[in-house]
């Protein structure tokens, strides 16, 4: 089910938002991707996905998610969803974000969560295609404040596989629910350097945390 704002969700999609999700199913279709396990059977959630080292990373995203029967939403800057960009934002599935209030953005997207029934929102969780592989925590301050699960998805550009994991109900300790996705992860891509450092980054996490 498409995850809309009020005032947009009863229009009918863009004509160049359909073009658009038209061509990136096809090439999802066209370069043969194929699926590793399955999104749950719930609302909402958030997807932390990695890793990200391609433009085309959240192509293939869309194109899965649409394999799912899910329609995905992401952050964007609140000043992309002005103008002629609004409608087509939205239809893609865009929640604005807008860094210069006060509230901050975990706090914005999760009132985004409780305004509305159904929301997948992919984040990636590494940032940036520079990160070596740390990831950052904002996904899930995100999904600890929303109060809704965590599924873990990775991507595998050279074997053109996207798979999905459990999902995973943040526990408040970020460290120890780091080390299940870093070993999840793992599991899926083991001579991944990323995730070797990922799995790194969670240790110490817990290692600090008991120091403290």
């Amino acid at each position: 089910m498409p995850s809309q704002p009020p005032e947009t969700r009863n229009l009918k999609r863009s004509f160049l938002s359909r073009i658009v999700r038209r061509i990136i199913i096809g090439l999802y279709r066209w370069k043969g991707w194929r699926l590793d396990g399955h999104l749950p059977d719930l609302p909402k959630y958030v997807i932390a996905g990695a890793p990200h080292t391609s433009n085309w990373d959240f192509v293939f995203f869309i194109g899965a998610t649409a394999q799912e029967g899910v329609e995905p939403n992401f952050m964007g800057k609140h000043t992309l969803f002005k103008g002629v960009m609004r409608r087509f934002m939205f239809d893609m599935g865009g929640i604005p974000i807008d860094r210069s209030k006060r509230s901050n953005v975990t706090r914005q997207v999760a009132e985004e969560f409780a305004r509305r029934d159904r929301l997948a929102l992919v984040i990636a969780a590494e940032g940036t295609r520079g990160s070596m592989g740390t990831w950052k925590s904002g996904f899930y301050h995100i999904a600890e404040a929303a109060r809704v699960p965590i599924v873990p998805a990775w991507v595998c550009n050279e074997r053109s596989v996207l798979g999905f994991g459990e999902p995973l109900w943040p526990s408040g300790d970020y460290g120890a629910d780091l080390l299940k996705i870093a070993r999840f992860m793992r599991s899926k891509l083991p001579d991944s350097e990323r995730f070797r450092v990922l799995e790194a980054q969670a240790l110490r996490i817990i290692e600090e945390e008991t120091n403290d």
